[in-house]
């Protein structure tokens, strides 16, 4: 069953009992106009496979499972699991983290690319991000609610502060969007920073194919963009020196800093050096 836009209540958010964890960065959402735009914003057809990173008390798990029959949530509170499992019967719930899930054999036993959503444990926003980017093929979709700060820093443009290793990567690998931002005052308990809805979805014009189009080995790329950013503010002839040797490509200014370069200039640095320079 696809449920439309305009009939996802925005008072459809179900008390629990379970108080939230400091150990596992639980807080919950219970803004029910909040829940509805995340999910609006999920452009899956009603067969796709859906996956659900920390559910929680079920804010966001329970107008999914009506739009979406192959529900999929990761969740290690079994105080949660059991919420889950008594108010979405027909969700399949994994106890396993989202980092520790087999999701290429979840991707092939759905046949067709995963749509992930969730509201993210804030201490670990980076690790499931770049879990998301470097496996983006498995994809079409992420929809994450996320640091206003961490957002900022994925869709930053070159020279600004916020520009770094993670906007060079999302970037190269797909087309990132600042849906809306979040108050910390639709949590409870309320976070110390305010939040941002995005969505990503790997494969861009440069390379459509996400990562299984780029031009190099991931790794060698990544290589490239983590030590140009090591040392933000020292030339790349210098930063890259321990790569480069002091050789670069015909035409590359070298004198320039890591946060000066567009994204795809990282990509032909890391071809260059793979090519033997």
């Amino acid at each position: 069953m696809n449920i439309s836009p305009k009939k996802i209540r925005p008072t459809n958010i179900r008390p629990t009992n379970i108080r939230p964890k400091k150990s596992l960065g639980q807080h919950f959402l219970k803004d029910g106009n909040i829940v509805r735009r995340i999910v609006e914003h999920v452009q899956a057809a009603s067969e796709d496979r859906v996956v659900e990173i920390g559910p929680g008390t079920g804010a966001l798990t329970v107008p999914l499972s009506e739009r979406y029959p192959d529900l999929h949530v990761f969740e290690v509170d079994e105080r949660a699991i059991e919420v889950i499992a008594r108010l979405c019967p027909g969700v399949t719930i994994h106890p396993v983290s989202f980092l520790d899930a087999d999701l290429a054999a979840l991707g092939r036993e759905a046949g067709r690319k995963l749509f992930v959503i969730g509201n993210l444990p804030y201490f670990l926003t980076s690790p499931i991000l770049f879990r998301i980017l470097d496996q983006g093929p498995l994809f079409s979709q992420a929809v994450l609610m996320i640091q206003k700060e961490v957002a900022e820093r994925l869709v930053a443009r070159p020279r600004t502060k916020e520009y770094g290793i993670l906007s060079v990567q999302a970037q190269v690998m797909g087309r990132v969007e600042l849906l809306f931002p979040v108050s910390r005052h639709v949590f409870h308990p309320p976070p110390r920073v305010e939040s941002a809805v995005i969505s990503y979805r790997p494969g861009n014009e440069m390379f459509p194919g996400s990562a299984d189009d780029l031009p190099v080995p991931l790794d060698r790329f990544k290589l490239v963009v983590r030590t140009a950013f090591q040392q933000r503010r020292k030339r790349l002839s210098n930063a890259l020196k321990g790569l480069f040797h002091g050789s670069f490509p015909d035409g590359f200014d070298a004198g320039r800093r890591a946060e000066e370069l567009e994204p795809v200039e990282f990509v032909r640095l890391a071809e260059w050096l793979e090519n033997g320079r």
